[in-house]
C-alpha cells in the first residue's frame, strides 16, 4: 500500500465537501494536506531530484547505442600550401569546403555501461521512493499542526466557559452583596478571580493564534485574522493498542515505507558502483567509422569544377576497430574502486540506521500511546470526580454554606483538570493515529 495516497485520501475519514473551504474560509484536514502538498518547497527539490534520476537514466542506457556526428567546415589558405586536388605545393588562395560524419559504437566496456544503467534504474527508483516519504513527512507534520490547532480551539473554549462561569458567580454574588446577606470580600475574591479567568482566555487566544500561524507556515499561505480549520468531531471511542506491540508493527512498517526500501537500495546501487569501478580494468573495444569529402576552389576568380562532381570524387571512407587495454592508469583505477567500495560501506551504515531510527520511532510512538492512554483515562475520572464536587461546590455557595475562596479552589481545580483531559484526548488520538500510520491503515475515525 502506497501510504502517501492513504494520507491524502483518507486522512481519519473526512466527508465534508470540499466547497466548504469556498463557503467558510476555513480548511478540512484533508485540504490542509493538500495545500501543504502542492506548496511544500521540499518536495518540489525532490521531485526536481526524480527528473535528474530520470535523466541520468536515459543518458546510461543511451550508451548502447551507437553515436553519429556530422560536421562541415569552409575557408581559404594564402601563400605556399598543398593544393589538396593535385597534392603540389603552390603559391596562391586555395578555397575549400570540407563535410565529414562519424559514428561510434562500443563493443566491449567491461560490463560498465550494463551496471551503469542497472545503477541509474536503481537510483530513479530511489529518487521515486524519497519523493514519497518526503510526502508522507510533509503530511504527518501537517496532521500535527492542525491538531494543534484544534487542541488550542478547545482550550479557548474552555478558558470561555470558566470566564462565563466566574461572571456568573461575581453578578449573583454582586446582589447578595448589596442585600447584606455575605461580606463584601466575597465579591472582591470573585473579581480577582474574574481578572484570572480574563487574562486565561487572552492567553489561549494568543496560543490559539500561535497554532494557526504555524499551520499557515506550514502551508506556505498568508497568515490573516481568517486563517482557520474545520474541527472533525474527535472521537477515542474504538481506540487500542492493545495486541500491536512494537515488533509486530516494525514488521509491518519494514516492509512497505519508502525510506526503508530506498535504503536498501542504495546499497545494491553501491555495489553496483564497485562493479563499474573493477570494470575499468578490463579492455574496451569500440567499432568506429568515418566519412570524409571535400570541394576545392583550384583557381584565382577563374572557373571551377562542379561542387557536385568534385564532392563524388573525393569521397572517402574508414571504418577502424579499437582495443584499449589499461596497463597503468596511475592508481586512478584502483582508488576508484576503493571508493566505491567505502560508499557500499556507507551506504550499508545508511541502511542499518535507517531501519534503527524507523524502530526507535515506532518504540517511541508505542510508549506514547500507551502514556496518553493511561493519561486519558486518569483525566477523564478525575473531571467526572471534580464535576460532582464543583456541582456541590455551587449549590453550598449559592445558599451561603461555602466561602468564595473554597468555592474559587473547586472551580480552579475543574478547570486545570478540563484542561488535562483536552490535552490527554488529543494526545492519544495523535499518538494511536501515528501507529496506524506504521501500520498502513487508513487513518478514519
Amino acid at each position: 500500500m502506497k501510504y502517501g495516497l492513504v494520507l491524502i485520501f483518507c486522512i481519519w475519514g473526512l466527508s465534508l465537501d470540499v466547497s466548504a473551504q469556498n463557503t467558510s474560509g476555513k480548511l478540512t484536514l484533508e485540504q490542509s494536506v493538500a495545500i501543504a502538498l502542492e506548496n511544500n518547497l521540499d518536495l518540489k527539490r525532490a521531485e526536481l531530484n526524480l527528473l535528474n534520476a530520470e535523466s541520468n537514466l536515459l543518458e546510461s542506457q543511451g550508451q548502447r547505442l551507437p553515436s553519429f556526428n556530422m560536421g562541415a567546415s569552409s575557408g581559404y589558405r594564402w601563400g605556399r600550401s598543398i593544393n589538396p586536388v593535385t597534392n603540389a605545393f603552390e603559391t596562391r588562395r586555395i578555397g575549400n569546403i570540407n563535410i565529414s560524419g562519424s559514428s561510434s559504437v562500443p563493443l566491449f566496456a567491461g560490463g560498465q555501461i550494463s551496471n551503469s544503467i542497472k545503477q541509474a534504474e536503481i537510483n530513479t527508483k530511489t529518487s521515486r521512493l524519497n519523493v514519497e516519504a518526503s510526502r508522507n513527512d510533509i503530511s504527518l507534520n501537517t496532521i500535527n499542526l492542525f491538531i494543534n490547532v484544534a487542541f488550542a480551539r478547545e482550550q479557548l473554549n474552555i478558558a470561555n466557559s470558566q470566564l462565563q462561569t466566574s461572571k456568573d458567580q461575581l453578578e449573583r454574588t454582586s446582589s447578595l452583596v448589596e442585600a447584606g446577606s455575605i461580606p463584601i470580600s466575597d465579591q472582591l475574591d470573585l473579581q480577582a478571580q474574574l481578572a484570572t479567568n480574563e487574562l486565561e482566555v487572552i492567553n489561549a487566544e494568543n496560543s490559539l493564534r500561535i497554532a494557526r500561524l504555524n499551520l499557515s507556515q506550514s502551508l506556505q499561505l498568508p497568515f490573516t485574522d481568517d486563517f482557520g480549520i474545520i474541527i472533525p468531531e474527535v472521537e477515542v471511542d474504538g481506540l487500542e493498542i492493545d495486541g500491536r506491540g512494537v515488533e509486530h508493527i516494525y514488521s509491518v512498517a519494514s516492509g512497505y515505507l519508502p525510506q526503508i526500501e530506498a535504503a536498501e537500495l542504495g546499497v545494491d546501487a553501491a555495489e553496483l558502483g564497485v562493479r563499474i569501478a573493477k570494470g575499468a580494468f578490463t579492455p574496451s573495444l569500440n567499432l568506429s567509422a568515418n566519412v570524409f569529402s571535400n570541394y576545392v576552389d583550384q583557381t584565382n576568380f577563374g572557373a571551377t569544377d562542379p561542387v557536385l562532381s568534385q564532392f563524388e570524387n573525393n569521397l572517402s571512407q574508414s571504418a577502424n576497430v579499437q582495443l584499449s587495454i589499461p596497463v597503468f592508469t596511475n592508481f586512478r583505477n584502483r582508488a576508484g574502486v576503493q571508493r566505491a567500495r567505502v560508499q557500499k560501506r556507507l551506504s550499508e551504515i545508511q541502511e542499518t540506521e535507517t531501519k534503527n531510527l524507523l524502530r526507535q520511532e515506532i518504540e517511541t510512538a508505542y510508549t506514547s500511546a500507551y502514556a496518553a492512554k493511561q493519561s486519558y483515562r486518569s483525566s477523564l475520572m478525575r473531571v467526572e470526580a471534580l464535576q460532582e464536587a464543583f456541582r456541590m461546590a455551587r449549590q453550598r455557595f449559592e445558599v451561603g454554606a461555602l466561602n468564595a475562596v473554597d468555592f474559587q479552589v473547586a472551580q480552579n481545580n475543574l478547570f486545570n483538570a478540563q484542561a488535562d483531559l483536552v490535552t490527554a484526548k488529543y494526545e492519544y488520538v495523535f499518538r494511536v493515529k501515528v501507529l496506524d500510520f506504521y501500520l498502513g491503515n487508513p487513518l478514519s475515525l
